[in-house]
């Protein structure tokens, strides 16, 4: 499989996309590439460092400048188990602004007993923010287990303007000018 790869600096931290015949197949926060790259290498993945692939990186700077629906239509190939697969298209479903707990994920896809598979399905997506794995909070409104991070998650939730069981906090940067913060892709290059 040959990826198109390519790098966002976003108000939250660099994000790498890698794009195969036009579909998404993995979004990772630069920090945590190294492993979401070896999984992809393991498929068989060869890569090729591009500016825009699939338009990734202009719908995330959308996004990020405040279009929240700039993600909504992007077609996704993530690779995983079929119960995998069930989950994240379920976590399609969750519209912006709003969030859900592992437990009514589990109802969604009718399967209300499995809240930790639907958890560890949640924690293996390899296509972050485009398949929203950060709307999912613990039952009790709290916010539980990101890849990303917690304060990405608070400030991914405070920028689509979802406020969990009441809970505030403040948003750790302005989103700002951030269509011209695409990364050269001369210097994805050199990392691949």
């Amino acid at each position: 499989m040959r990826l198109e790869v390519g790098e966002f600096e976003s108000p939250i931290g660099g994000i790498t996309v890698a794009v195969c015949d036009g579909a998404l197949r993995a979004l990772s926060f630069s920090d945590k590439w190294a492993s979401r790259r070896a999984a992809l290498e393991r498929q068989g993945a060869t890569w090729s460092a591009h500016p825009d692939p699939g338009e990734i990186i202009g719908r995330l700077a959308r996004y990020f400048g405040g279009d929240l629906d700039a993600l909504s239509s992007i077609a996704v190939a993530p690779h995983g188990t079929p119960f995998q697969q069930r989950v994240w298209r379920a976590l399609r479903t969750v519209p912006v602004g709003h969030t859900v707990s592992y437990g009514e994920l589990a109802r969604s896809i009718g399967m209300p007993s499995a809240v930790r598979a639907v958890g560890a399905a949640n924690g293996a997506n390899p296509i972050g923010i485009v398949i929203p794995c950060h709307r999912v909070i613990g039952a009790d409104g709290r916010l539980v287990g990101y890849g990303g991070g917690l304060a990405r998650k608070r400030w991914l939730l405070e920028h689509e303007g979802a406020c969990p069981a009441g809970l505030r906090w403040a948003a750790a940067q302005s989103a700002t000018n951030v269509a011209d913060r695409a990364t050269e892709p001369s210097r994805l290059a050199q990392r691949l």
